[in-house]
């Protein structure tokens, strides 16, 4: 006798923009993310995950972003091209407990780096954050090294705050935007970090 398939749950669709679907993250998502969480790059400038097989991506997603959804409305989620469907990679919102304010985060496989990808996703988590969610700021935490995401930073209208120790004592550079920058309505930034 033949089982019935467990409950399909409902993808959640958080923005849309003209060429990307950002969405919440399912079981399904899985394999594709033990492949960005290892990719050499997404180790190098955000971290090791200890995710070494597609059961290890399934725990990290229960307790990453599975668990953020739950607790706080919001987390990392899933962006994939809307034309296909196709996963690309991940883009929202964290709340970690050493931080007082809400940070974004994003990371893209390699193949989908260079195409403007990043900065379309992280503009529309930003909109969401502020328009939907109703964040009065938003922060960034970018490793040393990584100009390019540096440079993303600025192009959304974050500016650089301050220098601090992550928990791995590598020094991070922080980044606020206030309401207004995030949404291109203004170009003053938030004083207070």
């Amino acid at each position: 006798r033949r089982r019935p398939p467990p409950p399909r749950r409902t993808v959640s669709i958080v923005a849309t923009t003209r060429r990307l679907t950002l969405r919440e993250l399912t079981t399904a998502d899985a394999p594709f993310i033990w492949e960005l969480v290892g990719d050499p790059d997404f180790i190098r400038f955000i971290g090791d995950r200890g995710v070494r097989s597609v059961d290890d991506a399934g725990q990290y997603l229960e307790r990453g972003p599975f668990d953020m959804y739950a607790r706080h409305g919001f987390g990392l989620w899933g962006v994939e091209l809307k034309a296909t469907g196709t996963p690309i990679g991940m883009c929202g919102l964290l709340k970690r407990d050493w931080l007082d304010d809400v940070d974004i985060g994003y990371a893209l496989l390699p193949a989908f780096r260079g195409q403007g990808f990043a900065f379309e996703a992280a503009r529309a988590v930003l909109t969401h954050a502020m328009d939907t969610l109703g964040l009065p700021r938003v922060a960034a935490i970018v490793s040393p090294g990584n100009e390019k995401s540096e440079a993303l930073l600025g192009r959304l209208g974050m500016t650089p705050r301050r220098r601090t120790a992550s928990v791995s004592t590598k020094p991070l550079s922080r980044s606020t935007t206030s309401r207004r920058t995030a949404t291109g309505r203004s170009s003053g930034t938030s004083t207070n970090t």
